[in-house]
């Protein structure tokens, strides 16, 4: 099967074997429907000490780097385009939040220390269109009691904890399961 494109009087002849018929678009509207292909972006944002990652307090947040486990994210989903951002300054990470926050289709965010402290990471994802996920590699509500409070969840889509590791993956599940 050959189709072959006429520009000029804009219409397309399809040639099977010994048949030939010719279409003209709005014929071809009606019998061929585009497909599109969108794959997601998703970023995953950590903040502080969480670089530390397979090193700090393994007891609590587990032996495995972040880079590692974000290589096996990486080929769990083919079809979404993620991205990964670190740092221990605050600022920082809202100026990542206000950069990306337009365009990804989702943010999970582990904010690390200033879930409980960030009004200023409250005010960037809310001044954003992308939906956020608020993650946390350990159960926050097992711990001590300062860490029991977010600023952020009010103003995210959701939050998972104490899963280890896992709580990213279900964060961007939760961006590609209805």
């Amino acid at each position: 099967m050959r189709i072959q494109i006429n520009w000029r009087p804009i219409s397309v002849v399809w040639k099977s074997c010994n048949f030939s018929y010719k279409y003209n678009v709005r014929d071809l509207k009606q019998i061929f429907h585009p497909i599109y292909v969108y794959i997601m972006n998703i970023l995953i944002v950590n903040g502080p000490n969480l670089n530390l990652l397979g090193k700090r307090e393994t007891s609590v947040y587990g032996d495995k780097p972040f880079e590692s486990y974000f290589s096996e994210l990486k080929e769990l989903f083919p079809e979404v385009e993620l991205s990964y951002y670190q740092s221990n300054v605050e600022g920082e990470l809202i100026n990542k939040i206000h950069e990306e926050g337009f365009t990804a289709d989702g943010i999970v965010l582990n904010a690390g220390a200033y879930t409980h402290t960030s009004i200023a990471l409250a005010d960037a994802i809310r001044a954003i269109t992308a939906p956020v996920v608020e993650v946390h590699i350990s159960n926050v509500h097992k711990r001590e009691a300062y860490r029991h409070q977010s600023m952020i969840a009010s103003a995210c889509k959701g939050v998972i904890a104490g899963f280890g590791l896992t709580s990213y993956r279900l964060a961007i599940e939760s961006f590609i399961i209805p």
